[in-house]
């Protein structure tokens, strides 16, 4: 099993690719892109992924984050992508997002200590 830092170091990856990809984008412009719509939802996938590795014990340890609501969302993108909402995707990747990379920053930086 890989260890707790590797899947920490993969969300916030795929955090920063998201920032990227969205940066100078509007929902608008987020929408009507096929590439940049399928990027970032490749990105979510692999943070709700990621996040479903993580061990039990460390969820339980900092339950600020809403790890299952992170699993049920790439659950949701790959087994029903037929029916993604495009609007929650943006909701998720332009402010869920950021707001996950701070928390995940902030545990990376304690265990570094």
């Amino acid at each position: 099993m890989r260890r707790e830092e590797l899947y920490l170091s993969d969300i916030l990856e795929a955090a920063d690719a998201i920032e990227k990809f969205l940066a100078d984008l509007d929902k608008d412009a987020f929408i009507n892109s096929d590439l940049i719509r399928s990027a970032v939802l490749q990105k979510l996938t692999i943070i709700g992924e990621a996040t479903a590795r993580l061990p039990k014990a460390f969820k339980e340890r900092n339950k600020d984050i809403e790890w299952a609501d992170i699993i049920a969302f790439r659950n949701l993108t790959v087994h029903a992508y037929f029916s993604i909402d495009w609007s929650i995707v943006w909701t998720t990747a332009a402010k869920d997002v950021p707001e996950l990379k701070k928390k995940i920053s902030a545990i990376v930086s304690k265990t570094s200590q």
